[in-house]
């Protein structure tokens, strides 16, 4: 029988929390992606600490960013990130930017567009939000985003506001 091995995309995926311990939460969240069939880490940045993006009455979010290698299709990879979700206590409310145990996103697929209704890639609010765009410079500082330019150039026109890198 002959099985074909779908080629490998690098992936990068955004990782957020600010409730129930953000920072356990993240790292859990990193050793489950890790632990997918067909998913080998690349590279994960440094913690950020962020004030959130929507209501201000809650904590501020701890952030990060972690590159993988997958033959998983997007949006088998999208199912996987939200079992991570719902498996670390994520209860979706439909309030957006509303308090959360976990989010992840996936900000892109290697060089694909993707636009369905469930996913797109490169994630929308990529080229706006320091909080995505420095720990993904970090990790990867001569990526290109597809339709957005390189990431230098984003990085550069995207003020910190408040970004602060933590010490963990």
């Amino acid at each position: 029988m002959n099985h074909l091995k779908t080629a490998q995309v690098i992936v990068y995926i955004g990782l957020g929390s600010n409730l129930a311990t953000p920072v356990a939460q993240i790292n859990s969240a990193r050793a489950a992606i890790a632990a997918q069939a067909g998913v080998q880490e690349r590279g994960f940045s440094s913690l950020y600490r962020s004030a959130p993006m929507g209501p201000q009455d809650q904590p501020d979010y701890i952030n990060a960013v972690m590159a993988l290698a997958t033959d998983l299709p997007p949006m088998a990879l999208l199912r996987c990130l939200q079992n991570i979700e719902n498996n670390q206590g994520r209860v979706r409310t439909g309030e957006q930017w509303g308090a959360r145990t976990l989010d992840l996103d996936i900000l892109m697929y290697g060089d694909q567009k993707i636009d369905l209704p469930d996913l797109t890639v490169p994630h929308k609010g990529l080229a706006e939000r320091a909080f995505v765009l420095y720990p993904l410079f970090e990790i990867a500082p001569q990526l290109v985003v597809p339709g957005k330019g390189p990431i230098a150039a984003l990085v550069a026109a995207c003020p910190l506001a408040g970004l602060k890198r933590l010490d963990c």
